[in-house]
């Protein structure tokens, strides 16, 4: 409750948190452009694969050139400026960063800048939840043995529903379920780069005049997105998928309370403590009227009949049985509020989201039939979706995780619909993200070896 307070004691004081960034595209420029507002922050350097390009967001998003003109790491930090440059390494192994912002979206480069960032004992609020989504318990572990903190990006749906959860927790009441909402029908799960613009009611024109990247909304229309952040959560919060993965069930935000409640109480739930995400469209293609398709929410229970009268009393929305409630978030604002990340892990030293366990897998799974000698090309393209699975079933059937799934050559046929497996790719073993993850499915599977 106190974060500003701090950042203005910070800002007082002359000791600003000292942040880098890596990846000054769409994300990264949004938190950018809050940092000239935000007390006791320093953005010191940026690093990008085109500086030029970055440049141009840092003028989009309102900078002064001169704010940014500063020609090395060592002048920025002098003089309250910020440093442009491609190279992240230099970034991350500087003495006087605090913290690294990876907003690249690029798992498998992600991977290694968070590793180089914790070998030089910086922290690390992780943007690219792809890279988390395949690897996160093994990063967060690796932070915690090099002393720093690892955390998911606030602003971003997963840490926005980590939040929401750890306040029903803390408040006292156990979570049913939990999940952000989504613009969902099933065929879209087959929808490409070609075709994505028509479901989002777009032109080709109209989307490349706003400079849209086809392949990213994409990954977010196919239920990819969704899959990958529901990971994040479940191995963050300790939630479990259902086994079939998610269902997208049709709900307005009042609905949500008699949606997600057990089966065997009406509802949709295959168990309680449950990921889900909630479709704005009915299953007919009817949009639904108050909906919480770019929001979040959390449903809790009142276990005692003292605890229902309270809901009542305090109008609270709940299910016909007064049991099952719900609190929500109706929007997120991305890269705009990164800012509590920052805050948090600089000054309380805490993560606002950060992986506790292997819970959950977002899987690749073929989306069309695919033939030996074809090219992954990853969340949002034309050969792979991603699905959510139970981590534990993905471990027994060795499936690629959609985070590897891009530039990997097939081996031999997939049929549609079906998980891709690590068999069935030409994964490079030298990569530095496929060594990673291997090493936590190794991990991961001892225990029921030993078990065995």
């Amino acid at each position: 409750m106190n974060l500003y307070a701090k950042l203005r004691e910070r800002a007082a004081e002359g000791r600003p948190l000292r942040v880098g960034v890596i990846g000054a595209g769409k994300f990264g420029a949004m938190y950018i452009a809050q940092v000239p507002n935000t007390p006791g922050v320093h953005l010191a350097g940026i690093a990008d694969l085109s500086p030029d390009n970055a440049k141009t967001n840092l003028e989009r998003v309102g900078w002064k050139s001169e704010a940014y003109s500063a020609p090395t790491f060592d002048a920025a930090l002098k003089d309250g400026r910020t440093h442009v440059s491609e190279d992240w390494q230099a970034l991350v192994a500087h003495p006087a960063i605090d913290i690294v912002v990876e907003a690249t979206g690029n798992p498998i480069a992600a991977v290694e800048h968070a590793l180089a960032a914790f070998a030089h004992g910086k922290h690390v609020v992780m943007v690219t939840v792809e890279a988390d989504a395949f690897c996160g318990p093994l990063l967060a572990k690796r932070a915690a043995a090099a002393g720093v903190v690892y955390s998911l990006a606030y602003g971003d749906q997963p840490a926005i529903i980590c939040d929401l959860v750890d306040w029903a927790r803390a408040a006292g009441f156990s979570v049913v379920a939990a999940g952000r909402g989504h613009k969902w029908l099933p065929h879209f799960a087959q929808s490409t780069p070609e075709t994505v613009w028509g479901y989002y009611g777009l032109t080709p024109e109209q989307a490349r005049i706003g400079g849209l990247n086809p392949k990213m909304f994409n990954s977010f229309l196919d239920g990819s997105k969704p899959a990958i952040e529901t990971t994040a959560v479940c191995n963050a919060t300790g939630l479990t998928p259902a086994p079939y993965g998610l269902a997208y069930p049709p709900a307005a935000v009042d609905d949500i309370p008699y949606v997600m409640r057990p089966r065997e109480e009406g509802g949709q739930l295959h168990h309680k403590g449950q990921v889900e995400v909630i479709s704005s469209l009915e299953r007919d293609g009817r949009a639904i009227g108050y909906d919480i398709r770019f929001g979040v929410w959390v449903v809790f229970e009142a276990e005692t009949e003292y605890v229902r009268r309270c809901f009542a009393e305090y109008g609270v929305k709940t299910d016909p049985s007064g049991r099952y409630a719900c609190l929500y978030k109706r929007w997120h604002l991305i890269g705009l509020e990164v800012g509590i990340s920052v805050a948090s892990v600089g000054l309380r030293g805490e993560p606002t989201g950060c992986a506790t366990g292997f819970r959950a897998d977002a899987v690749a799974t073929a989306k069309r039939d695919l033939k030996a000698g074809e090219l992954l090309d990853g969340e949002g393209g034309y050969t792979v979706v991603g699905r959510l699975m139970p981590a534990a079933d993905s471990l027994a059937q060795d499936c690629l995780p959609l985070g590897l799934a891009h530039g990997c050559k097939l081996v031999k046929p997939i049929a549609a619909g079906q998980a891709v497996k690590w068999s069935d790719v030409a994964a490079d073993p030298g990569n530095a993200a496929v060594r990673l993850r291997r090493e936590m499915e190794a991990a991961f599977r001892a225990p029921q070896r030993d078990a065995a």
